[in-house]
């Protein structure tokens, strides 16, 4: 009778240092005013960041944006919270 196989353990996954530039990029439906509510919510988390650092690239069709922003994230607690908040608007597809 054979031995059962052990299961590796699986690796951890990388720690994050804080405080750290850290990316976030919020897919949702196109328009002006998406970009302006997900910046309005990313900067009640990271008021340091501007406007002029924001990233869009519309789908190929015109219908969805990408939000592309860097914060200077300072905790996971911070991360959590923009995410939450991310998700909970009615026009947001993905936060990644």
């Amino acid at each position: 009778m054979a031995k059962p196989m052990a299961k590796k353990a699986a690796p951890d996954a990388p720690k994050i240092e804080f405080p750290c530039d850290y990316p976030i990029r919020v897919l949702g439906d196109a328009s002006e005013q998406f970009i302006d509510q997900v910046f309005s919510i990313m900067q009640q988390h990271a008021p340091e960041i501007r406007r002029d650092k924001v990233k869009t690239r519309p789908s190929r069709k015109g219908t969805f944006v990408s939000v592309h922003i860097i914060i200077r994230a300072t905790g996971e607690q911070q991360l959590s919270a923009i995410h939450r908040d991310l998700q909970r608007h009615p026009a947001v597809k993905m936060v990644i």
